[in-house]
C-alpha cells in the first residue's frame, strides 16, 4: 500500500510503499477513504507534538473508511461497515488497523470527507466549550483564528449553544467564512483586538488557537470571572500566563487537549461524536472543507496548513 511516511524529524516525509497492516486483538482493519489534516500533523513531522511516536511512522489523526477485517475480541462491527476513527496516527495510508473502541459508525447520507473532517475540529470545540468552559446562552465567546480548522467549528458550535460570537481572523475572505458560520462580530488581524472586544462588552469565554500577541490581547479583553481556553499556538509562540492577573480578575485558564480524553475519559469523546453526528444529520452543522486533495498531493495539503492558506479543513482522499 501507499502511505505518507515520516522516517526522521530532520527530513521531509515522503510517499512510500509499505506492507498493509493487519488488525490485532481489539482492532479493525479499515480501507481508508478520507483523512482530515490537522496542525498536529505538522508538529508530529518535526517531533514537537505532545504525542509524537518515534520514526518511522505514518501521520494522520482522523479517518473515515470501510471495515475490511475484524481482529480478535471485536464486537459491534461487521465487514463492510462505514466507520470514522479518531486514530491518532496512521491515517495517511490506503489501509489502517485501528482500535475498535475509537471507531464510530458513519450515518447514512454522511460522506467520507465530512466524517473525516468532523471529528477532531468539531469534537475539540464541543468538548472545550460545553464540557470544559460551560459556555452559557447569552454569554460572549471570542474565537481567534476563527477561519481555521478548529476555530471555525467553535464559531458554529458557539452559535448553536446560544452565545454571541466575536470572530477574529486574518483578511476579509476569512472573516466572511466566519460570518457565514454564524459570527455576530468580526475583527481583522490588523485591528486592535483588545480595544474592539472591550468596546463590545468584553469576552466571557475565549477560545484561542493562535497564541502569541493575539492571546495577550484576548486575555486583557476577558471579563471578570471569564474562562480562557488555549487550544493551540498557530503563531508559533506559546504565551506565558500572568497568575497575578488571574487572581485580580478571577479568571480561569482551562488547559484542553482532546487526545488526552481518549486515555482518561473516552466516554466524553464518544458522547461528543454522537452529538455531532446527530447535528450533522439534522442539518445543524456542515464541515467547511476548503481543499480536497489526493494522497499524492499530501505535501501540498500540509503546506496549506503551514502557510494558513486554507479555511476550515483540508481533507486527503484515498
Amino acid at each position: 500500500m501507499q502511505a505518507y511516511l515520516v522516517t526522521s524529524f530532520d527530513t521531509p516525509a515522503q510517499l512510500a510503499d509499505l506492507p498493509a497492516p493487519r488488525p490485532g486483538p481489539g482492532q479493525l482493519g479499515v480501507k481508508i477513504a478520507a483523512c482530515g489534516l490537522n496542525f498536529a500533523d505538522l508538529l508530529m513531522q518535526k517531533g514537537t507534538y505532545q504525542d509524537t511516536p518515534e520514526p518511522p511512522f505514518v501521520p494522520g489523526l482522523e479517518i473515515a473508511g470501510t471495515v475490511t477485517e475484524l481482529g480478535d475480541d471485536v464486537s459491534g462491527f461487521e465487514v463492510g461497515d462505514r466507520v470514522a476513527v479518531y486514530c491518532g496516527e496512521g491515517g495517511l495510508a490506503e489501509i489502517g488497523a485501528f482500535a475498535a473502541n475509537r471507531a464510530v459508525p458513519i450515518p447514512d447520507g454522511m460522506s467520507f470527507e465530512d466524517a473525516a473532517a468532523l471529528q477532531i475540529a468539531y469534537g475539540t470545540s464541543l468538548v472545550a466549550l460545553d464540557h470544559c468552559a460551560r459556555l452559557q446562552a447569552g454569554e460572549t465567546l471570542l474565537v481567534t483564528g476563527a477561519a481555521g480548522g478548529v476555530g471555525l467549528t467553535a464559531v458554529e458550535i458557539g452559535k448553536l449553544m446560544g452565545a454571541r460570537v466575536i470572530a477574529h481572523a486574518r483578511g476579509a475572505d476569512k472573516l466572511e467564512v466566519a460570518r457565514n458560520a454564524g459570527a455576530d462580530h468580526l475583527i481583522d488581524d490588523s485591528e486592535d483586538l483588545r480595544t474592539i472586544v472591550k468596546d463590545l462588552g468584553g469576552a466571557d469565554v475565549v477560545y484561542d488557537a493562535v497564541g502569541g500577541p493575539v492571546w495577550k490581547a484576548a486575555f486583557r479583553a476577558t471579563n471578570p470571572c471569564g474562562r480562557l481556553l488555549p487550544i493551540g499556538f498557530a503563531s508559533g509562540e506559546v504565551p506565558q500566563i500572568p497568575a497575578n492577573h488571574l487572581l485580580v480578575k478571577n479568571l480561569t485558564v482551562i488547559g484542553f487537549y482532546i487526545g488526552g480524553y481518549l486515555k482518561t475519559r473516552p466516554e466524553v469523546i464518544q458522547t461528543a461524536f454522537s452529538t455531532l453526528f446527530e447535528w450533522h444529520q439534522a442539518g445543524l452543522i456542515k464541515p467547511h472543507i476548503s481543499h480536497v486533495l489526493p494522497l499524492q498531493e499530501v505535501a501540498k495539503g500540509m503546506e496549506l496548513l503551514r502557510s494558513r492558506a486554507s479555511t476550515g479543513k483540508v481533507v486527503i482522499t484515498l
